[in-house]
């Protein structure tokens, strides 16, 4: 029993390295929250404050992608200027994702 435990604990770093080679095109993760004008993490970044809870900020350029590190704050994006928009989407506390759409605005919630 002991070498199939061995077998499948192999199996499964495999699978993270393959997971890893995947994410290669990412910045590495940094603590924080994070805008790309790009996706996959490229184009201009823009810092988030995650402590600044509920306040709505416009974007000068939308986001296609998002990183956030963090126990307690995530975003919610709007497509919209001023948190507008039919459908928002949010991250969680840590996130590394495209976004569905160009988002124009957020604010940064409670996890």
């Amino acid at each position: 029993m002991h070498v199939d435990t061995v077998t499948h604990a192999s199996a499964a770093m495999a699978g993270l390295g393959a997971g890893t080679a995947s994410a290669a095109g990412w910045p590495p993760l940094q603590t924080g929250g994070h805008l790309y004008t790009g996706p996959t993490g490229t184009g201009e970044m823009v810092t988030v404050d995650l402590d600044d809870l509920g306040t709505c900020h416009t974007l000068a350029q939308a986001a296609r992608s998002v990183q956030v590190v963090s126990g307690s704050a995530s975003l919610e994006l709007f497509p919209g200027a001023d948190c507008t928009g039919a459908t928002s989407w949010r991250t969680g506390s840590l996130a590394q994702s495209d976004l569905p759409r160009a988002m124009s605005s957020y604010r940064v919630v409670v996890a």
